[in-house]
This record gives structure tokens, sequence and C-alpha cells, in this order.
């Protein structure tokens, strides 16, 4: 259903382990993810605190869903005193399988948490065949 697109993810989360806090030398913290299936949906949250709804760009191009936000600075005429929090722009990219219906994705953010349902496509359903018996079919012969 889901494929991981970004190999170097664990890397990183092992080095800032290692090392601390990312500096100059480690890319941008991409937005942690939770994806699961709930019945006929596929279900993925990202994380994205102190991002405004309007600073969140969802794209779905064939089956690459990009999301895209900014966490922004406080403002202008404030002086900053402590900034752990980094700032700017993110993305992630995730490889969706066929069997997703990506016409019909849901988004919703509530409470720092951007939250997608993505419906199973109907042709991805397991499904009853029905069998016909046509004039080859073996006759059942009385004794």
């Amino acid at each position: 259903m889901l494929m991981r697109t970004d190999p170097f993810r664990e890397l990183d989360r092992l080095t800032q382990q290692v090392f601390g806090t990312p500096g100059t030398w480690s890319r941008p913290t991409a937005m942690p993810m939770d994806a699961y299936r709930d019945g006929d949906q596929f279900v993925v949250c990202f994380d994205l605190p102190g991002v405004t709804p309007d600073a969140i760009e969802l794209d779905v191009e064939r089956n690459v869903l990009t999301v895209k936000a900014e966490r922004r600075p406080v403002g202008k005429d404030v002086e900053m005193q402590v900034s752990e929090r980094p700032l700017g722009a993110f993305s992630r990219q995730l490889f969706l399988g066929d069997t997703l219906d990506t016409d019909h994705i849901d988004a919703k953010y509530d409470a720092g948490v951007l939250t997608l349902r993505i419906p199973i496509a109907e042709r991805a359903k397991p499904r009853k065949i029905a069998i016909n018996a046509g004039e080859d079919a073996p006759k059942q012969i009385d004794a």
C-alpha cells in the first residue's frame, strides 16, 4: 500500500540520537508520520505543530503524494531568546500503491496533526466471483 521514500531517515534519526540536535551538517528533520489501515481506508497522520493550515500544501500526481508545510517565524518585531524548533519549509513524499483511490482523499488538520484518509479502491477490495455452469460442465448421471 505504502512505500517509504526516504532511505536516509533512519540514518538521520540515529545521528540525532548520537550527536544531539542536527546542525548545519544535517538535513532538516522530516515531518514525523504514522500510517495504518483502518477497515476500507488507509490513514496517514503527519505531525506539524506550529504550522498554520494555510501553510500546508497537499498534492497528488499519479501515485505520488507530496505534503509541503512551512513553519514561519513568530514575528518581525520579536527578539528571540531561545529557538529550538526548526523553521522553514518541510516536505515529504509518499508513493501510494495502485490499490488506493487517490481521487477521494480526505484531509483534516487539527491540533497540529494533518490526517489523511485514503479509501481503498473498489477494484482492490476482496469480492466473490460467481461461477456459471456452461454446456461443457459435467452432467450428473442418474444410476
